[in-house]
């Protein structure tokens, strides 16, 4: 599900000079798909919450350079994603987990989507990243990789492990 969101030229233009009302009218505009974006990658709301808030705080430092060659919600959502990766990274180097490391969340089954996005919850940062980036936001491996900084092995991997971990989840919830 990629968004397609359009701000004026003139609104840009005024936010790249420097144009409070502007910069909030931006803010505005992608507020809520930045936060869906991360919120998507990252486990808690709160990690999400400071990612959105870097993520415009990189905008406004860097939209000067911004030239206009391509959608600008495609630049912005490529500054959230790679703070999103970063955190992950950030996290994974202060505590390392496995996959198999976080218990099942109990819980009733009302329904396919409940379960898928329990299932999606319980799978590692790493793991629903590129589940995420791949399988919804339409990311090539080859773009995982770079923006992971790891090789397309990794991505194809990452997203083979993933699948088969949330099938099992899904298979077991079923059978309960």
């Amino acid at each position: 599900m990629t968004v397609a969101l359009a701000v004026p030229d003139v609104i840009v233009a005024r936010a790249q000079a420097g144009d409070e009302a502007a910069l909030e009218a931006l803010y505005r505009a992608f507020e809520t798909p930045v936060y869906n974006l991360v919120r998507r990658i990252l486990r808690r709301p709160e990690d999400a919450e400071d990612v959105l808030q870097e993520t415009f705080l990189e905008v406004v430092r860097n939209l000067k350079q911004y030239r206009g060659e391509g959608h600008l919600w495609g630049w912005i959502r490529r500054i959230a994603t790679t703070k999103a990766l970063m955190r992950i990274r950030r996290d994974q180097v202060r505590e390392t987990e496995s996959l198999d490391d976080e218990p099942g969340k109990p819980g009733m089954h009302v329904g396919a989507n409940i379960d898928l996005e329990r299932a999606f919850d319980r799978l590692s940062e790493t793991s629903r990243a590129v589940v995420w980036l791949h399988d919804v936001e339409g990311y090539t491996h080859e773009e995982i990789a770079e923006q992971m900084g790891k090789t397309v092995s990794f991505s194809k991997s990452q997203l083979a492990r993933a699948h088969a971990r949330l099938r099992g989840m899904l298979d077991e919830g079923a059978q309960a």
